[in-house]
């Protein structure tokens, strides 16, 4: 099914249609709620980042959908849904991981939504849509994507939105815009720290600078949409890409804590590299990597040729 809802329609998204520079006119196709439902729209989370991703950041875009997006599902209720560019990266991560524990996700192209950029994409273009999704554009129907035809799709992303969440980026990521126009709309902004040493860092490390919110697990987006009363998912850095089990947050909160008093307690037996740290302590790459990001930031410990010193 598609079909074009202009601005003046009672079916127009309330969220964009509060925005100062919301389009005219959405061309769509999927399913789009009837009038007087908020559906798809209800909830909305935009997710961001880099097209260049790390392992880290595609691990924990993964982790972190898969269990945002099956929370209110879980609960039986309306669920979040993801909002993201369809580019390949973090956009098409997050489209996955949403689709791959039931949820809803909305792909705002960034051409017509007649074409597919990139092309190699249709698979995930047709599982959007053959699962209760939405494919959104403000471009004609046969537009082709262009330089600026991208930050023109971010603002439909960022306007749809209740919350941005921004993965990874650069110094001059596009995800940079997207997460301005977050804050320029008066919507929450919420960033997932990174490796220091990391380019797709800095990006991320200038917003939590600048007062976006450190995301450390999916229950801290959770509860500012206020569904899944209840269920707790884990944090990034435990448990599978599917968001299971759910963990009770005292408990979390405990492991995290444990965590970083055993890095501490080796570091400062002796500096080591992270896949060293990883045999030691049983623990992934992936997982050291986010617990150590976050101390990072809070000045616990830091990074020097390759090794991990206590501060």
């Amino acid at each position: 099914m598609q079909g074009i809802i202009k601005i003046s329609d009672s079916q127009y998204p309330s969220l964009l249609k509060q925005t100062s520079d919301a389009p005219k006119q959405l061309y769509y196709k999927g399913n789009w709620p009837a009038d007087g439902e908020a559906g798809i729209f209800e909830n909305c989370l935009a997710v961001v980042g880099s097209r260049r991703m790390t392992t880290y950041g595609k691990q924990i875009a993964q982790k972190l959908v898969s269990q945002i997006a099956s929370a209110g599902l879980s609960a039986g209720r309306q669920g979040i849904t993801i909002v993201s560019g369809f580019m390949y990266g973090i956009d098409a991560t997050a489209h996955q991981a949403c689709l791959d524990v039931g949820g809803r996700t909305i792909a705002v192209m960034p051409c017509g939504i007649d074409l597919i950029t990139p092309d190699y994409q249709t698979k995930l273009y047709r599982d959007i849509l053959e699962n209760k999704g939405l494919v959104i554009s403000e471009f004609e129907p046969d537009q082709k994507a262009s330089n600026w035809t991208f930050p023109v799709r971010n603002k439909i992303v960022a306007g749809l939105s209740k919350a941005v969440l921004v993965v990874e980026a650069g110094e001059k990521s596009g995800s940079l815009i997207t997460a301005k126009l977050a804050l320029k709309y008066n919507r929450k902004l919420f960033a997932v720290p990174g490796p220091l040493t990391s380019v797709l860092s800095k990006g991320t490390t200038q917003l939590i600078k600048e007062g976006a919110e450190i995301v450390s697990c999916a229950e801290d987006i959770v509860r500012f949409y206020n569904v899944g009363a209840g269920l707790v998912p884990a944090r990034i850095n435990e448990g599978n890409h599917k968001g299971l089990p759910l963990q009770d947050s005292s408990n979390m909160e405990q492991d995290s804590s444990n965590l970083e008093q055993r890095i501490i307690q080796e570091l400062q037996s002796e500096a080591m590299e992270i896949d060293v740290l990883s045999r030691i302590l049983g623990k992934s790459v992936s997982e050291l990597g986010s617990a150590i990001s976050m101390m990072q930031i809070r000045g616990l410990v830091h990074q020097e040729n390759g090794k991990y010193y206590v501060c």
